[in-house]
């Protein structure tokens, strides 16, 4: 199926977006580790979390619906139990990398695999650390999945100092360490998502060489309520529309604003956008409120740095789109990572705008591109990436003619319901 999304009348009210992915799969997983029956509320209901749910199933872990809570039975750090069959993570690398980092201190074998997507996707950065705690961990000879992993109960505790900024090879350690015999801590030299030690409540420092977390193997990770904020890596889809489409003002309730989240919030805001963030509080450890974005004539330019990729990692497909239909000019360097997530994204950004009449320079790690006044509407290769999808279409939003999206289910892999939210304004 192919759907055209074309030039919008104005978006005007209040909107919710789903729980955020991140938070979901973190919650799931702590919740399956924990010394009894931990509820999930708001809980992402999309093609990622459920993944990370059937594979925790697959280990003996009973998840059930209540209402609008989801139970999940926790057999504490001891008693998972080896599984029958492949756990298939489905396209998510969170799921892939996070659990490998808890298989990693069970006392049995396991092998990860996922879709063809995810199967390209390197693993040895998680892998190399991994295996230095204890564990025995077999990739293909290229590093990609499946990854069949010898667990080790206790694993040995280390001292790892991030090479590349990854919330999710941070987030495998941390799991990893819970198993350990003695404390391990990681260090990252630029901050990174933070979302499982502050779900974990672990001991933060900052030093010269950055960022110290550390986690006591063993620790016990109590049954407790979790609250899934908005994802606001999935608001900034409607925020940039409301942004680009003349005489739109939008509400996002219950917005996650973890600080590590709203950098392109930030960005935006450099060149001319009208977006504010009011009632803020923190729950689960996690702060939201509300966004409110209004129709702005964006101008100037954005530049982004090694240091800031790793806050931005996801809105980057939206920001280059967005930005391109305003006429900004944008440059984005240090964000080699782009090329290993569903899809290849620096090669589908260039690509799509440059069927936008786009002039996009290309480099390895990036890509940039000078203010232009005008773009054309085309045909997007989404290239079955949800982010592609969804940041092309809001370009189609602002252009006379439209965009049309190939393969748009993909979006249900983080946006379940995005193209309802978006037609009704067609």
């Amino acid at each position: 199926m192919n759907i055209t999304i074309g030039r919008s009348r104005p978006l005007v009210g209040e909107f919710q977006v789903p729980g955020d992915k991140s938070v979901s799969h973190r919650a799931l997983m702590l919740s399956a580790l924990a010394d009894g029956t931990s509820e999930i509320l708001g809980l992402l209901e999309a093609d990622d979390t459920e993944s990370t749910a059937h594979c925790l199933q697959q280990l003996g872990v009973k998840i059930n619906r209540k209402g609008l809570a989801t139970l999940v039975e926790g057999r504490g750090l001891s008693s998972l139990i080896q599984p029958k069959d492949d756990l298939d993570a489905g396209n998510s690398g969170t799921t892939m990398r996070l659990l490998s980092g808890i298989l990693a201190g069970q006392p049995f074998r396991s092998t990860l695999t996922g879709d063809d997507s995810l199967r390209k996707r390197p693993m040895n950065r998680v892998i190399e650390p991994l295996s230095r705690m204890g564990a025995k961990l077999e990739a293909s000879t290229s590093g990609t999945p499946p990854v069949t992993i010898h667990g080790k109960k206790p694993l040995q505790p280390i001292e790892y100092q991030l090479p590349v900024p990854s919330a999710q090879v941070k987030s495998a350690i941390i799991l990893a360490g819970l198993f350990a015999d003695g404390t391990t801590r990681v260090i990252e030299p630029v901050l990174s998502r933070d979302h499982t030690e502050r779900m974990l409540g672990l001991d933060i420092e900052t030093g010269k060489r950055g960022r110290s977390i550390r986690v006591g193997g063993g620790m016990t990770i109590p049954p407790r309520q979790y609250r899934v904020p908005g994802d606001i890596s999935s608001a900034m889809f409607l925020i940039c529309a409301a942004l680009l489409v003349p005489k739109s003002e939008i509400f996002i309730r219950n917005a996650g604003l973890n600080p590590t989240r709203t950098r392109a919030l930030d960005l935006l805001g450099s060149v001319g956008a009208k977006i504010r963030i009011e009632g803020v509080e923190e729950i689960s450890g996690e702060p939201y409120g509300t966004v409110s974005a209004a129709f702005s004539h964006l101008k100037g330019e954005v530049r982004i740095d090694p240091s800031t990729i790793p806050l931005v990692i996801d809105e980057i497909p939206v920001l280059a789109a967005t930005l391109a239909v305003a006429g900004c000019a944008f440059e984005v360097r240090g964000a080699g990572e782009l090329r290993h997530k569903e899809s290849d994204r620096i090669s589908a950004i260039v690509r799509n705008l440059r069927e936008m009449s786009v002039a996009v320079e290309e480099y390895p790690d990036g890509f940039a591109f000078e203010s232009k006044k005008t773009v054309l509407p085309a045909i997007v290769e989404t290239s079955g990436d949800h982010r592609i999808a969804m940041a092309f279409a809001v370009a189609g939003m602002a252009l006379d003619g439209g965009m049309a999206i190939p393969d748009p289910e993909v979006a249900s892999i983080s946006f379940p319901g995005f193209w309802d939210s978006i037609r009704r304004f067609q």
